[in-house]
């Protein structure tokens, strides 16, 4: 769930009801404390993960009896996050409140503070009817999609008035943070190289999969880092199903980020996959460039897209556009090779944008350093999860912990 575009009227009403992410939540201040890990590991891709059938269409009684997640009692998650205590709060938005809760690894119930796993519960305002909608597109997709780039949702609780999500908590937080909080560690080239990986998998397997998936909100503040700086998709609200049969788009509301949607789709309201991959070079511009998408402080160079474009192409000029919080530290031929990826993701014309399998093999093909090279030779991940089909029980789901920690949370970017 995302930012509300500010750039026109027909976008304004469109979105004038859309909920933040998780990612964007305004919380007491507090300093950073992260830091780079000492070596990467980027678990290897199989490609098979699981995405049970999407019948269509899917009552709500349907999504909300998915197998693969838990139905908590207003009661378990009280008890999980210490009754909803303010030492509890990890960040709040226009949707709610996310709170730090604790549950039994085994059984999923309600765990003693401080023991068992770390799980991030998102609590909806009642009077948000979008936020119902996003709350039940969320389950909905999350509740059969499975795969080591999408965030886990363990669980989810309707009882009454009351909508609540639970996740995994993402101990690094997003790369929002990571790349613009004040303060921050700078990421290095083989970070950003490996998130941008790791995200592109989680796109391609949307994409990729039998029916379809559009993510449709594709953005620095909905990428959420594990421990190891691997890359989650968050926030599922504005998910849609791909076209289908001879259709070559889907026609729908126009939502989603300013300055990192596709113009094509705000111009018309037709969606394709290739609106992710728009988006998609958005976020590989800011890895590179350790700039915003849109930044009004920036004056005429407020839009990223616009200010970088003439550079991506040209190997001489490229430094222009690079982040100089990486000193230089990364390879100039790789980098080239990145902008002009970005450049085509990039492209006016989404006919002529790349799929995102074939974004991720270019990515995959990138000169990587020789720190990064060890860790993928020595560290190989288990491959993409197991079927759900053949693994129902949600008991078996083995949540690591947040949408974020609240010392890498930042103020709501509009």
């Amino acid at each position: 769930m995302g930012n509300c575009f500010g750039s026109s009227a027909k976008v304004d009403a469109t979105l004038s009801f859309h909920t933040p992410s998780v990612a964007e939540l305004r919380i007491p201040s507090k300093t950073s404390n992260s830091s780079g890990p000492s070596s990467l590991t980027l678990p290897s891709y199989s490609g098979k993960s699981s995405l049970d059938s999407f019948p269509t269409p899917r009552s709500e009684s349907e999504i909300l009896s998915s197998p693969h997640v838990k139905s908590f009692s207003l009661s378990e998650l009280r008890n999980a996050t210490r009754n909803f205590r303010p030492e509890s709060l990890l960040g709040e938005g226009g949707f709610g409140y996310v709170f730090k809760g604790w549950i039994d690894e085994h059984t999923l119930s309600a765990a003693k503070p401080g023991s068992g796993l770390v799980v991030a519960v998102k609590k909806l305002k009642p009077e948000s009817f979008q936020g119902h909608k996003e709350w039940l597109t969320e389950v909905n997709y999350l509740g059969q999609l499975h795969h080591p780039n999408l965030v886990k949702l363990i669980g989810y609780c309707y009882e009454g008035d009351n909508r609540l999500l639970v996740y995994e908590f993402m101990p690094k937080g997003s790369l929002e943070n990571h790349l613009f909080r004040k303060g921050a560690q700078p990421l290095s080239w083989a970070t950003r190289m490996k998130v941008a990986i790791s995200a592109a998998r989680g796109l391609s397997f949307l994409h990729d999969a039998e029916e379809q998936v559009i993510y449709r909100d594709f953005k620095a503040s909905n990428i959420l880092l594990d421990s190891e700086f691997n890359a989650k998709l968050s926030d599922f609200g504005l998910a849609k199903a791909g076209p289908t049969g001879d259709r070559t788009h889907v026609s729908t509301q126009v939502m989603g980020t300013h300055g990192y949607a596709a113009p094509e789709y705000v111009a018309t309201g037709r969606l394709t996959a290739k609106s992710d991959v728009y988006s998609f070079g958005v976020v590989l511009l800011e890895l590179l460039s350790g700039r915003r998408a849109v930044d009004k402080g920036k004056g005429v160079e407020q839009n990223l897209v616009e200010w970088a474009k003439p550079y991506l192409g040209d190997k001489r000029k490229l430094f222009r556009i690079m982040d100089t919080k990486l000193e230089g530290q990364y390879p100039q031929k790789g980098a080239f090779t990145a902008a002009n990826l970005a450049l085509q993701c990039l492209n006016s014309d989404p006919k002529v944008r790349p799929r995102m399998s074939d974004v991720l093999a270019a990515l995959e093909d990138l000169p990587s350093p020789k720190s990064l090279k060890r860790s993928l030779s020595k560290h190989q991940a288990s491959p993409a999860h197991n079927s759900l089909k053949q693994n129902r029980s949600p008991l078996n789901m083995t949540p690591s912990a947040s949408p974020l920690p609240s010392h890498l949370k930042s103020p709501r970017a509009r």
